[in-house]
Formats: C-alpha cells, structure tokens, sequence
C-alpha cells in the first residue's frame, strides 16, 4: 500500500528543489512530464509499484493542493527552490492576507521585510488559520504578520495566486504590516 504521505514529500522533492536528481526537466511554468516522474520513482525499490492512479489518489485526498496535473504533464503550484524562476500568473490578492513565521525571524522581518530566503517567492497564507500552521512548522513562538495586500498590490506590488490558500510574492515591505500577533 501506497504511503501518500509519504509520496507527497517524495514528489515536492523531485518538483520542487530537486528535478535534477530525478531526471525531470521544468519549464518556465514548472511543468513536467507526468509519465517522466513516474519512471524515475519506479527505478527506486521503494516506488517500484507506483501508479498515475496513486499520484491523483495523492492530490485529490490532500488539503494543501501542492500540485496540479494537466493530460500527461504534473507541477507543483508553490515552494520551488530551484534556480529556473517559475513563472506565475499575476492577480488581484484579497484586501488582507497573512504570513507565518518564528518570533526568531520578527526582528530581521520589522527591518527588510519579507524575503523568499531560500524559496522563489514570498508565501503568503489566505486565511489566519494556514498561517498559523506555518508558523507552527518553525521554531519558537508563532507569529503572525497581518499584511495590507490590496494597498501592496495598488501600489505596484505583483502577488500570484497559488492555491486557494496560499498567495506569493517577490517581496513584502514592512509598510504594508497591519498587526503582529504572537501565539505560544
């Protein structure tokens, strides 16, 4: 039996920082060849038995929507680390949106902003309760920043939809900051 879970990880992986390792040429929209990816993971013991039906299976049963398939082609919609910039499609954001982090990072985040660090783009949660969830991924205490999206974007901000619960961004400056909440 197939660990979703598990194959979710394995997949982010190979989609997202490491399509090299794998085999899998991206293009500018981080497509891949669905029939590509499933060769790579069958070559490994641990895939061997691995089916397209599983991958839907996978996607279908999963609340994040990481990943999208179009006929014979697969991508991840968001958290690319690779160099290649993926392209997104520009859209209006809502008035508000949220961004979970470490009490750790706030004061270098009151300072520059937020940064992609390592990601392509800056991830940007539609609703409190997904930021707190990615807040709760980090060390220390969350924090949630409350970001003033609609004044970004009208002042020339791009903001990319991912999902329907995540958003992204190059970059966000302190200025359109609305609130800091704290959480245990």
């Amino acid at each position: 039996m197939i660990n979703l879970s598990e194959l979710s990880k394995e997949i982010a992986y190979a989609l997202r920082h490491s399509p090299d390792k794998y085999g899998l040429k991206i293009d500018q929209y981080g497509w891949t060849s669905l029939n590509d990816l499933l060769n790579c993971l069958k070559a490994t013991e641990k895939w061997k038995d691995i089916t397209k039906e599983d991958i839907i299976k996978m996607i279908d049963k999963s609340s994040k929507k990481r990943y999208e398939i179009n006929e014979d082609r697969i991508r991840a919609f968001y958290g690319h680390s690779i160099e290649k910039k993926i392209i997104k499609e520009e859209k209006i954001p809502p008035d508000i949106l949220y961004h979970g982090t470490s009490d750790k990072f706030i004061n270098s985040i009151k300072s520059k902003g937020i940064l992609s660090q390592s990601r392509q783009y800056v991830h940007l949660s539609q609703d409190i309760e997904t930021a707190k969830a990615v807040a709760k991924r980090k060390e220390g205490n969350c924090v949630i920043i409350v970001i003033d999206s609609k004044k970004a974007w009208r002042d020339g901000i791009k903001f990319y939809y991912a999902n329907e619960k995540v958003w992204l961004v190059d970059f966000i400056s302190n200025e359109y900051f609305i609130d800091l909440m704290t959480f245990n």
